[in-house]
C-alpha cells in the first residue's frame, strides 16, 4: 500500500511538472500568447447528481455522481492553475432538476445546457464513470461528436493521455469513440465526455476511489487540454 501511494504521489509530481512545462511553452510562443490574452473558458460538467446517482461501485458502493464531482473540482483547480477560466454546471451533490417530479432528468439536462450556453466556452468536458457486465473491462474512454469541429482532435488527445496513465496499471489502450449524446451538442465548441474508468472493475474502482489517483487523473486531463490548445494555436 505504501509503495502504491508513493507511486501515485510521484505520478502527480511528474504530470504537474509536464503540465507546467507545456504552459510555459504555450505562453512563450508568439501566436499562443494572443490566445491567452483573455482567459479561455472551459466548462466542466459533473454528470448525474441528486436522486440520479449514476452507476455504483461493485465493491465499495461508491456513487458515480460523487466521483464525478470530486474529479471535476480537482480538474477545475488544475486548469485554473494553468490560466484557464473554469465554469461548472453542477457544483454540489444535488442535481439540477429543481424538483423530483416527472421529467426531472430532462430538466436537469436542459439546465446544464443553459449554463454551458451562458458561459460561451472554448470547450466542454463532461466527467462520468463507466460500467460494463464483463468485469474485466477497464480503463478510461473519451466520446465525442463528429458534428463539432475540433472535438475529435480533443478526444484523441485526451484518450492518449488516459491510455498512458492506465497502461501503468496494466490496462489495455482504448479508442476515442464518436457518438450522439445530449451533452456533446450543448455548445458550438469542442465537447467531450470522459468516462474515467469502470466501476464494474475492481481495479478501476479501487483507483477511482483514491483521492491521490483522482488528482493524477485530473492533472492528466488538464495536461491534455493544454496540449490541445497548444496544437490549435501553433
Amino acid at each position: 500500500m505504501k509503495k502504491t501511494i508513493f507511486a501515485l504521489c510521484m505520478a502527480v509530481v511528474v504530470v504537474f511538472s509536464t503540465a507546467v512545462g507545456l504552459c510555459v511553452q504555450v505562453l512563450g510562443s508568439p501566436r499562443a500568447a494572443s490566445v491567452f490574452d483573455n482567459a479561455l473558458c472551459v466548462v466542466l460538467d459533473a454528470g448525474h447528481g441528486g436522486i440520479d446517482g449514476g452507476v455504483v461501485g461493485k465493491n465499495t458502493g461508491i456513487k458515480e455522481s460523487d466521483l464525478n464531482l470530486a474529479i471535476v473540482y480537482k480538474l477545475k483547480t488544475a486548469l485554473e492553475d494553468m490560466g484557464f477560466q473554469v465554469e461548472l454546471t453542477r457544483k454540489t451533490e444535488a442535481g439540477l432538476y429543481g424538483t423530483t417530479a416527472k421529467g426531472f432528468k430532462k430538466r436537469d439536462m436542459q439546465r446544464r445546457k443553459e449554463i454551458i450556453e451562458k458561459a460561451d466556452p472554448a470547450l466542454v468536458i463532461s466527467i462520468h464513470q463507466n460500467y460494463y457486465p464483463a468485469r474485466g473491462t477497464r480503463g478510461g474512454q473519451v466520446f465525442y461528436s463528429k458534428e463539432q469541429e475540433g472535438s475529435g482532435k480533443l478526444a484523441v488527445g485526451l484518450q492518449g493521455k488516459l491510455n498512458a496513465l492506465y497502461a501503468k496499471e496494466g490496462a489495455r489502450a482504448r479508442v476515442a469513440t464518436s457518438g450522439k449524446f445530449f451533452m456533446l451538442e450543448c455548445a458550438d465548441c469542442p465537447s467531450v465526455i470522459v468516462e474515467c474508468g469502470f466501476l464494474s472493475n475492481a481495479d478501476d474502482e479501487r483507483l477511482l476511489s483514491n483521492a491521490t489517483w483522482q488528482q493524477v487523473l485530473a492533472e492528466t486531463l488538464a495536461g491534455g487540454v493544454m496540449e490541445y490548445f497548444s496544437d490549435v494555436s501553433a
